[in-house]
């Protein structure tokens, strides 16, 4: 499903559209002499509520500005329609839209500042109750905009919980990789000092009995010899085969991270040379990644973020580079600083730019 028509179809529209074809339907018991500037009023509105979920999210400000046509669309069929008595409906709409997209102080002013531009449209007309419908749509709105409210700030909780919980599954996985090498380890070491010590003490016997002229022609002394010399250079193996698997999956750790993302997704590509065991490296290349992937996903509305990780002999290189584009000058906030410091504590570099498209670029190189 294209990504407009999926934001065409959220929650909110759907009770809010069903609302407004009340009201439209409603129109024909008013006016008639009206009907034509009803209908053009209606009309802008649902494209101004609509509208809002076609602009990008990256242009807030305009989201923002749509809001202003939205509400005096609204008071301007009530102004147009003051007996039809389902007009100030639309102002429920507002509200619900505003908790939506807005903290509560602002929308309950705006709300204030609409309902009282309702009751002057009310008592203009003639209304004979005009501060009791008034107080019964304001109502309705309040209970419309503290369901939005709270349905927003479940989702943002959601959000975070998920965020959460890819850091805690990316930082399991590195955990239980430096685990399994702190294992790996040990059980070397353990070959190493007493198994390889006492094969080597044998060898050492064995060789002292070949010396004897009477024995040293035995085959079985032969034989045992050739035994412990191959299993001693068996266990040297399999003591550095250990050794050499230790290693950090860092590629799981970060497709972990960025699993919960619905966007952007996440591009990744390793040097297959890379053999990472220091914990703190990685975690300072998984704290680079998150920060690039919540950039991306709040600042410049990415669609994919690509990671770049190359070893060179003594260098780590990682470069990051988003689809989206970055709004305004590029400043460093309290994320993008902390990245910096982070590398800066390893002996490593920071840099960001922005490449031709007005993407963010983050290059780090870092000593391993």
């Amino acid at each position: 499903m294209p990504g407009r028509l999926r934001s065409l179809l959220q929650p909110l529209n759907l009770p809010a559209v069903l609302t407004w074809l009340a009201v439209l339907l409603s129109l024909r018991y008013d006016n008639d002499a009206e009907r034509g500037a009803q209908w053009l009023a209606m009309a802008l509105f649902l494209a101004c509520f609509l509208g809002h979920d076609l602009l990008p999210p990256s242009r807030p400000r305009w989201r923002a500005w749509l809001f202003v046509p939205e509400c005096l669309s609204a008071l301007a069929v009530s102004w147009l329609a003051p007996t039809g008595g389902t007009a100030p409906a639309l102002l429920v709409i507002v509200a619900a839209h505003l908790a939506l997209a807005l903290p509560p102080r602002p929308v309950l002013l705006i709300a204030l500042l609409l309902n009282l531009a309702l009751y002057l449209i009310l008592r203009h007309a003639g209304h004979g109750a005009p501060f009791i419908v008034t107080l019964i749509f304001a109502g309705f709105q309040s209970f419309a905009a503290l369901v939005a409210h709270y349905a927003r700030s479940a989702e943002q909780t959601r959000d975070r919980l998920a965020l959460v919980n890819a850091d805690l599954l990316a930082t399991r996985a590195l955990l239980a990789d430096s685990a399994r090498d702190a294992e790996r380890l040990r059980v070397a070491r353990e070959l190493h000092d007493v198994a390889g010590h006492t094969l080597t003490a044998m060898t050492l016997n064995l060789r002292a009995v070949a010396a004897e002229p009477e024995l040293g022609q035995r085959r079985e002394v032969q034989l045992a010899q050739r035994l412990a010399g191959e299993l001693l250079g068996d266990i040297r193996n399999v003591v550095q085969a250990l050794r050499d698997a230790r290693g950090l999956d860092l590629a799981t750790a970060l497709r972990a991270l960025a699993a919960p993302l619905p966007k952007p997704t996440l591009e990744l590509d390793i040097d297959p040379r890379l053999h990472l065991t220091d914990p703190a490296l990685a975690e300072t290349l998984l704290r680079l990644v998150q920060e690039a992937l919540t950039n991306s996903a709040r600042h410049a509305d990415a669609e994919r973020v690509r990671v770049e990780i190359r070893a060179e002999p003594d260098r780590l290189r990682v470069a990051i580079e988003d689809d989206g584009r970055v709004r305004g000058a590029l400043r460093e906030g309290n994320g993008l600083t902390g990245m910096r410091e982070r590398i800066a504590a390893l002996g490593g570099r920071l840099q960001l730019a922005t490449n031709a498209r007005g993407a963010l670029r983050i290059e780090a190189d870092l000593p391993i």
